[in-house]
């Protein structure tokens, strides 16, 4: 099918292509952040209360990708981090104990003032709801 063209015979000039840089700009949801690999949501970096995101506010889930120290960035495994439990510091402070499901390594990472807080009560109360995983962990003791 022939092109259209204008009464006068000459074409219309052509708008310029915008740019595809529509996630990765200043002011973007995934500029400085990162999309949840449980809940498929996107997370901004910052973090209030932790210098270092490393988890999803929402579902508490992580990516293995630090190694020794948070913010490193350093591992190679890039595993999912499922959140187990909590610990609790001598200062107070919580912290969510996360597994990797790729190699097994465990860590413990702080939470963050925007974390969800139904989510974190929930996880600290889970080895009260399974009475199998607080006699286990008696048992090793």
């Amino acid at each position: 099918m022939p092109r259209r063209t204008h009464t006068s015979g000459q074409r219309k000039p052509r708008r310029p292509q915008r740019t595809k840089d529509v996630l990765h700009t200043e002011g973007r949801p995934r500029a400085n952040g990162f999309r949840c690999v449980g809940c498929r949501l996107d997370v901004s970096a910052d973090a209030p209360g932790t210098a270092h995101r490393n988890h999803c506010p929402y579902c508490l889930t992580s990516l293995h990708v630090d190694r020794r120290i948070p913010g490193d960035r350093d591992a190679d495994c890039r595993g999912r981090m499922e959140a187990l439990g909590m610990s609790v510091r001598p200062d107070g402070e919580w912290m969510i104990i996360h597994q990797c499901r790729s190699c097994g390594e465990l860590s413990a990472n702080r939470i963050a003032g925007d974390d969800n807080a139904l989510t974190l009560v929930r996880l600290a109360v889970r080895p009260l709801r399974n009475t199998d995983m607080a006699s286990r962990a008696l048992l090793t003791m």
